[in-house]
């Protein structure tokens, strides 16, 4: 598989990701990543799993450090933050989990108010209005009162939501948003996602396996492989290539160049159980019979 360099550099570009290399251990996740994240636009990440996105979102973080390479954020080079200025670059962040993440003891307004509470000083007569006005930008201002147990997984996305864009962040980081809904569900987090951000002013990267919804709101969609960017499409890139692993990952094929079959010797052999060919031999050289 071939593999192609992203985009040139934009000149305003929010982060820029320069050769950057990963490995849990000894298991290498990104192998000279390069990226550019531009001001304003919904970035989709997709991929196979295991390919490097969310390990993405958590070098942008500064959850975990590149092994090599560059990540700059709004001009700062994350890995080489100290604590303050980590935390400090974390406020400018809205983070959308996988599963909503929502404090399941404190109620839809007590969720969205816990920016507020936490990072400012604002009276409790202000923080209620601006929660107000978030829960309306989601539809959910008449939830308030419910409890995370009361809400549909839809309603509890949509609560992470306000709650992500609370502070009003410059950049929004999302991991699979759109797992678990159903289709009404997934169509109102990608309306939202996409009206919010150019509402805001936000810069939105969205890792997702969701490639119709994606389609739908991203900008651009960069798809991952052998730890780079394989290829940075526009959406209609995506729907009109013949590229075989964006085809085979776009049409949800089983097989092409990532294989259906896992690597083994050939079947016959196997079940016949010669010698050198794994269970087969093993059970019959090595079990219980005299």
């Amino acid at each position: 598989m071939s593999v192609v360099k992203s985009s040139p550099s934009h000149p305003a570009s929010l982060i820029e990701i320069k050769d950057v290399h990963f490995a849990y251990d000894e298991r290498p996740i990104l192998r000279g990543l390069s990226l550019s994240v531009r001001k304003g636009e919904v970035l989709a990440v997709m991929g196979g799993s295991g390919s490097g996105k969310t390990t993405l979102l958590g070098l942008i973080g500064g959850r975990i450090l590149p092994n090599k390479g560059k990540i700059l954020v709004d001009g700062q080079n994350v890995p080489k933050l100290d604590r303050a200025a980590l935390y400090a670059l974390r406020t400018r962040f809205g983070m959308l989990f996988q599963f909503g993440a929502l404090f399941t003891d404190l109620s839809v307004f007590d969720n969205v108010a816990f920016p507020y509470r936490e990072q400012t000083n604002l009276p409790e007569s202000v923080i209620r209005d601006l929660v107000l006005l978030k829960l309306q930008a989601v539809g959910l201002r008449g939830a308030a009162g419910l409890m995370p147990s009361q809400l549909s997984g839809g309603m509890a996305r949509r609560v992470a939501l306000a709650r992500a864009v609370a502070l009003d962040p410059m950049l929004m980081l999302y991991d699979e948003p759109f797992t678990g809904l159903d289709p009404i569900s997934t169509g109102i987090v990608g309306r939202l996602i996409r009206r919010l951000n150019d509402a805001f002013g936000l810069t939105s990267l969205v890792v997702t396996h969701d490639l119709d919804a994606s389609l739908k709101i991203a900008d651009r969609v960069v798809v991952l492989a052998e730890g780079k960017v394989y290829r940075d499409l526009t959406p209609d890139d995506v729907r009109t290539t013949s590229d075989a692993f964006v085809r085979q990952f776009a049409d949800g094929l089983p097989d092409g160049p990532v294989p259906f079959h896992y690597p083994a010797p050939p079947l016959v052999e196997q079940l016949l159980g010669q010698p050198g060919t794994g269970q087969a031999s093993a059970g019959r050289d090595g079990g219980d019979t005299p």
